[in-house]
């Protein structure tokens, strides 16, 4: 599969969990990107411009070439068919594309809803449900840490883009108030993620437990 003729360009925010799975992706896939660094709200991802990107006014979103993309999990998906021809990163083994899909799912409500939401309150400072995304991350962490104990990735023995769609909320989570410290299985993962070549991370944020 060739690499894109021109570089991908990724409207994304910094901060964002959801777009850095997506720089993550593209490079561990070895592809040229370019990152536009990109507001929230009317200046930003509901400007006009970033409405007609995409409706829902929501970051990130790809262009490579006439194709413009969002949903972080959706580019996921694309990025690994279009070009990664090892088939590595999103299998069509159907057990393991099982669990991929079962742990896209997952980002995409209890890790948005309890890590994601409980780092979110404390990096901007908005009014959130504290206890409840708490208690979501708290039930959540502990499924995970609990999987993670009879395999080394979360669909099988490799890595595959449900870890790249979990790892950057996960990783962050003391920004969120929420201690890794109770699970062993988890930072374990982490540190095999920081170690695969092309690894790129988010910056860090001074809040909550890492204040």
């Amino acid at each position: 599969m060739p690499a894109p003729i021109d570089p991908i360009r990724v409207y994304r925010h910094r901060l964002s969990g959801h777009c850095h799975r997506v720089e993550l992706m593209l490079s561990l896939l070895g592809l040229p990107f370019e990152l536009v660094d990109t507001a929230f709200g009317p200046a930003g991802s509901r400007s006009p411009e970033g409405l007609a990107r995409n409706a829902f006014g929501q970051l990130p979103v790809i262009e490579d070439g006439d194709l413009t993309l969002a949903d972080s999990n959706a580019i996921l998906v694309y990025l690994c068919r279009a070009y990664d021809a090892t088939g590595r990163w999103y299998p069509d083994d159907p057990i393991v594309a099982g669990r991929i899909q079962r742990w896209l799912s997952v980002a995409a409500r209890q890790l948005a809803e309890g890590p994601a939401t409980a780092r979110i309150g404390n990096l901007f400072n908005l009014e959130i449900d504290r206890d409840k995304a708490h208690c979501v991350a708290s039930t959540l962490f502990g499924i995970v840490d609990a999987e993670l104990a009879t395999r080394p990735y979360l669909a099988g023995d490799a890595p595959t883009i449900a870890d790249i769609a979990h790892y950057s909320y996960t990783a962050h989570a003391p920004e969120g108030d929420l201690s890794l410290e109770p699970y062993p299985n988890i930072r374990a993962w982490l540190a095999r993620i920081e170690a695969l070549p092309g690894f790129v991370g988010m910056p860090r944020s001074a809040v909550g437990l890492a204040a």
